[in-house]
């Protein structure tokens, strides 16, 4: 086994302890939950590991230094003085993407632009030729964190935003981000133990998150490429055995997960992203209304939905459309654990039912409640008798 070292994993808003919860699981040490992010330690092939695995995580960054700076030139003088030969070729590009909690140092970019000026000119000094700058498809992409005075320094081991599964080419307005909807489904307690339902699926994020927890099916396998793929010391014989491990653990699924939406077009959009995961044999699809809709079965019924909010899809009469919700879960939905996700407080009250459960969320920049109605079989107090 190799050297465990520290390693930053960040997340949304409301996520942190859910994601602790799963480094825990996937066999992480040293765990400390902040705020968007949660610390850890293990060694190269568990970083490849969280990676592939996490559904909660955005990141996966690997702290490499940390100094005190108090100017722009303090930055730049520690950030050239930094081996950067180690870490990339003279031929590879960098990207560097920056986050700044301080009153001397206010402009992110700033810091970026800085960082990469330090990094060439050591190159350019000591070789004679210097890196490119490639924002999309970097050979390495740093990630800098100023907190006041304090600069750390991390290699981001992910690349792209480990919500980017690799799944979704189809998108509808609006569409739900993919870890959003993975860390939604770990809230709400469903594991692939019953039915499953989402009313309002769009391009079917929700239903692909719930299939792959359902079977246990690592939800980065998709993905292109990490950004450790193009590190100098990528293990790639350590990677392959990782995924190999992972996929010994994928289990079969004895219940029904199913969508619907009332739109043709996100439907079709659904099927194809549904088709990229190989999860079609698990999801049915179909186009309705919701509101003219009830429960199939007589058996337990989880069910999450993200419906319109009235901010990038617009609902004539939203009051009412919330209303109609709480109708049909009451009439149409007896035994169903029913979450929906909403950033719009006053129409949540025309749902007409009392939630048992309130989390605050985000979805994207908007603060969001995602709300539990417990809907029963007969009456609330049978049900508990």
């Amino acid at each position: 086994m190799g050297k465990n070292f520290k390693m930053v994993a960040k997340t949304l808003y409301g996520m942190e302890e859910l994601l602790a919860q799963e480094l825990r699981q996937l066999g992480a040490s040293e765990i400390e939950i902040g705020t968007r992010n949660v610390s850890f330690e293990g060694d190269t092939g568990f970083m490849y590991k969280v990676n592939l695995c996490s559904r909660i995580a955005i990141k996966v960054l690997k702290p490499i230094t940390a100094f005190n700076i108090f100017t722009e030139e303090d930055l730049y003088k520690k950030i050239y003085e930094m081996p950067w030969e180690d870490y990339m070729d003279v031929n590879g590009t960098l990207a560097v993407d920056s986050t700044v909690f301080s009153e001397e140092f206010t402009h992110s970019q700033y810091i970026s632009f800085k960082t990469k000026d330090a990094i060439v000119d050591r190159f350019r000094d000591r070789v004679g030729e210097r890196p490119n700058v490639d924002l999309d498809h970097p050979t390495l992409r740093i990630n800098i964190h100023i907190d006041r005075n304090i600069c750390t320094v991390s290699l981001d081991s992910s690349g792209k935003s480990l919500h980017k599964r690799g799944y979704k080419t189809e998108s509808t307005v609006a569409p739900i981000n993919e870890v959003l909807a993975a860390g939604m489904i770990m809230l709400s307690g469903w594991t692939g133990h019953c039915d499953f339902m989402d009313p309002m699926c769009g391009s079917g994020t929700i239903l692909t998150e719930a299939a792959m927890i359902a079977c246990n099916i690592p939800p980065n396998l998709n993905r292109e490429e990490f950004g450790f793929e193009t590190w100098p010391d990528f293990d790639v014989d350590l990677y392959e055995l990782i995924e190999a491990a992972a996929l010994k653990k994928v289990r079969d699924f004895h219940f029904k997960i199913y969508g619907s939406d009332t739109d043709v077009v996100a439907i079709n959009k659904a099927k194809e992203n549904i088709k990229n995961a190989n999860l079609q044999d698990f999801i049915e699809l179909k186009t309705q209304d919701f509101f003219d809709s009830k429960k199939e079965t007589g058996r337990q019924l989880y069910m999450i939905f993200n419906p319109p909010y009235d901010e990038r899809i617009s609902v004539d009469d939203i009051e009412k459309f919330y209303g109609n919700i709480g109708t049909t879960l009451k009439h149409g939905y007896p035994g169903t654990q029913a979450w929906m996700i909403t950033s719009n407080m006053e129409a949540l009250k025309h749902v007409g039912l009392r939630p048992s459960r309130k989390i605050k969320l985000y979805n994207g920049k908007l603060e969001s409640k995602f709300v539990l109605y417990e809907m029963y079989e007969g009456s609330k107090k049978a049900s508990k008798q």
